[in-house]
């Protein structure tokens, strides 16, 4: 299965995070079209709650769409894996042949490590934050991307798109 990490960093290379600077239009949009293409997506738990904070009761652009819900803890929703190896086996199961892989940190740096991303797409926001949250390797861990696209999204923000060898 191929699998696609999309994240969204500020241009010194943490997580985009703020609440002063809520998440921009463009990079919504993108990531709706990237769902659409799809079909899936694979979200952490923390995440998950944080999306799901609208109600039960928001329009969700998502209908029709296999999420999958890591988290070591049981949770009340149809898809819930404890690893990225089980969320990636119920969307095979579901006959899916690309996972996008939404977030957060440490949803995307656990796909990392474990060796199970090919693609990264990253859209660098023209924000500068505090030390914050990363995407990171295993220590002494090195990787080489080879960049397949780079885009503007809009509103001073560049998408890149690299393939990371397994």
């Amino acid at each position: 299965m191929k699998t696609i990490l999309w994240a969204t960093l500020t241009a010194n290379g943490n997580y985009a995070r703020s609440h002063v600077q809520p998440p921009k239009p463009e990079t919504l949009a993108d990531f709706a079209d990237h769902v659409r293409q799809v079909g899936n997506f694979i979200v952490g738990r923390r995440t998950f709650e944080n999306f799901a904070a609208g109600g039960p009761n928001s329009p969700s652009p998502f209908a029709g769409v296999d999420i999958v819900v890591v988290s070591r803890q049981p949770l009340p929703l149809p898809a819930v894996a404890p690893d990225p190896q089980a969320a990636l086996a119920l969307l095979e199961a579901k006959g899916h042949q690309t996972a996008l892989i939404s977030g957060g940190e440490t949803l995307h740096n656990a796909f990392l490590a474990a060796g199970l991303v090919d693609e990264l797409v990253l859209n660098i926001v023209p924000v500068l934050e505090d030390r914050g949250l990363n995407i990171l390797l295993r220590e002494g861990d090195y990787r080489e991307l080879r960049l397949l696209e780079q885009r503007p999204l809009g509103s001073g923000i560049i998408q890149l798109r690299y393939a990371l060898a397994r």
